[in-house]
């Protein structure tokens, strides 16, 4: 196949079938009237085309489940798999979720078996979960078990490293594993070893060094989460961080709480997110001041308090209830950290002028990641 046809395949699957005979092979093709897609080109139109119709208004589906040539939910999953590389297959899911609506994709238990796990996949999923039963809802969990335990296992590392300890350079150690091995040191001592021939240094005598722990007192950490329907990147990330924290059990009494214009206790299934995540019902109002009141009632001894609200600062009442539980926390030694919502990308959203004054409080205000949290928590509670 040339450049040129090449380009005009691209070109039709690009623009679908409406620019066919633009596209078109002079003196004909791999298909009729010189269609330049190929067989397998075809298919992958045939599904490009189920989904994208709707953006034309050319929607050719019969009953809402399928295209007129009789493809379903269920069958279009199954091809877009078998036919595109797997971050294709996000994205396709991803469109047809928040660009279509097509919920299919998430109340069909013979879809969610062939559905790819995906953050995009676990949104869907916690915005549907109250229309889901039975296989379904068993499906559903093995979606949510899939994301989360790989979110988990990279968030581990990131909250945890924060309070192992820092390397005590001065002080060697036979204890002779990776997490003391010191690399500087050990390139140091073998220079000498520079093999010329290879530009590899051999290591004759690798070095350790002992490490500083940290010696602390049993800190309670309440955590308030959002769960209004826009807070749903940050409602999953602080359940996979909450079960992190509660791991840490010797260091923290970790409380986990989320809140709309209820406050519903997930202390008891913080250490497994995804049972969490199912007890979250997204949506409904916003009732901070009620949240920070609960924590007030929960806190044994202020010193040695933290008390983290996650949230937009959208306050759905008036903010005076707010300020003045905020500030009879900070005032008996409780220590306040208020982060920003952050979406998928880390981008924070948030009322800038509620935040403002319960920072002139004396509460932190800021938007943190996981790891920034962990650090955040780790330099408090040393």
């Amino acid at each position: 196949m040339s450049d040129d046809d090449v380009r005009r395949a691209r070109w039709r699957l690009v623009l679908g079938a409406e620019a066919a005979a633009a596209c078109a092979v002079p003196g004909g093709g791999t298909g009729d009237a010189g269609e330049p897609l190929s067989d397998e080109q075809l298919a992958q139109d045939r599904a490009l085309t189920f989904l994208y119709e709707r953006e034309t208004g050319s929607d050719r589906r019969s009953g809402g489940l399928g295209g007129g040539d009789g493809l379903t939910v269920s069958a279009w999953i199954n091809d877009v798999r078998e036919l595109f590389p797997r971050r294709v297959v996000e994205r396709l899911e991803h469109d047809a979720l928040d660009r279509y609506g097509l919920l299919e994709l998430v109340t069909d238990a013979e879809v969610l078996r062939q559905a790819q796990p995906s953050m995009t996949m676990l949104k869907a999923v916690l915005s549907t979960k109250h229309l889901m039963k039975g296989e379904v809802l068993d499906e559903a969990r093995r979606i949510i078990r899939a994301v989360v335990d790989e979110l988990r296992e990279r968030l581990a590392r990131e909250v945890v490293s924060p309070f192992a300890g820092t390397l005590d350079r001065r002080r060697p150690t036979r204890h002779k594993v990776a997490a003391n091995f010191d690399a500087k040191a050990t390139i140091r001592r073998n220079l000498k070893h520079f093999d010329l021939a290879s530009g590899r240094i051999v290591i004759n005598q690798p070095l350790f060094s002992s490490r500083v722990r940290r010696h602390v007192d049993r800190w309670q950490v309440i955590v308030l989460v959002d769960q209004s329907g826009s807070m749903v990147d940050s409602v999953i990330h602080a359940a996979v961080t909450a079960s992190v924290f509660t791991a840490l059990g010797t260091l923290m009494d970790t409380h986990l709480v989320v809140f709309d214009d209820r406050v519903v206790d997930l202390t008891e299934r913080a250490g497994d997110p995804v049972e969490t995540l199912l007890a979250v019902q997204l949506g409904g109002g916003t009732d901070i001041a009620q949240a920070m009141a609960y924590a007030a009632q929960l806190v044994t001894r202020p010193d040695r308090a933290l008390v983290v609200l996650i949230t937009d600062f959208c306050e759905g009442g008036a903010v005076g209830p707010l300020l003045a539980t905020t500030k009879a926390l900070i005032e008996s030694g409780v220590t306040v950290l208020g982060l920003a919502a952050l979406d998928a990308d880390a981008v924070p959203g948030y009322d800038r002028g509620t935040a403002s004054r319960i920072a002139a409080l004396g509460a932190h205000v800021g938007a943190m990641t996981p790891h920034e949290l962990a650090v955040w928590v780790a330099e408090r509670v040393a």
